[in-house]
């Protein structure tokens, strides 16, 4: 199945781009070009695609905001942030906007697309390491764990808390099922009804999570 993608930024040498190296993949096709986070909002309703590429910084509307507006409305639909370095809080705010991964812009043609399928596909975090350790540096930032959120974990069972642990550790459906010794779709069930009762809309939320309420910590293997 083709994966559709919306670029948005206001660099039209960066569109065009990488309008460029994603045509030239056999499963992508980019379907439209944003040229400020207004634009992206109004075309991601329009055009409802798969991926949206999303530059951090935009005039008229910023890329964290478009972001916000755009999951709230399309949950179906992912937001891939392009950012200059990882460690940047504003993609943090981003990821806790709804966006499903951030990929610097400087990335290979590979990497690029590579990181639309991964985040089209929804079954493990884009980057792991890199994601982790931008959660958890800028987590711990924000003033530690939050009481209201840790309290939602208690509706979780022992066994959807343990795979919740392992997502936020950047594990992917296979290597929790791995981990667990259990089916792959087993794992994909619990991750279902992780997210239903957290109220997330996907995996890189659940890590943002993990991390915001305390029940994963920095210092556990970070």
């Amino acid at each position: 199945m083709t994966i559709k993608v919306l670029i948005a930024d206001d660099q039209i040498m960066v569109r065009q781009g990488f309008s460029v190296l994603l045509n030239a993949e056999p499963d992508i096709e980019v379907t439209g070009q944003a040229v400020d986070g207004a634009d992206a909002v109004a075309q991601a309703a329009e055009l409802v695609p798969d991926v949206v590429l999303m530059d951090i910084r935009m005039p008229e509307l910023s890329g964290i905001e478009a972001t916000r507006r755009i999951t709230a409305a399309r949950p179906e639909v992912r937001v891939l942030v392009l950012t200059t370095f990882d460690l940047d809080e504003y993609v943090y705010e981003a990821l806790r906007a709804g966006a499903s991964g951030f990929l610097l812009k400087d990335a290979s043609a590979d990497q690029l697309a590579e990181a639309v399928r991964v985040v089209a596909a929804g079954d493990a975090l884009l980057a792991p390491g890199i994601t982790r350790r931008l959660i958890a540096e800028f987590s711990r930032m924000d003033g530690g764990p939050r009481g209201p959120l840790r309290s939602r974990v208690g509706d979780l069972t022992e066994r959807e808390t343990e795979v919740l642990a392992l997502i936020a550790r950047g594990l992917s459906n296979a290597e929790i099922a791995a981990r667990l010794v259990v089916a792959e779709q087993t794992v994909k069930t619990h991750v279902g009804r992780i997210l239903v009762k957290l109220g997330l809309r996907d995996r890189t939320q659940a890590a943002v999570f993990a991390y915001e309420s305390g029940m994963v910590r920095p210092s556990n293997g970070l």
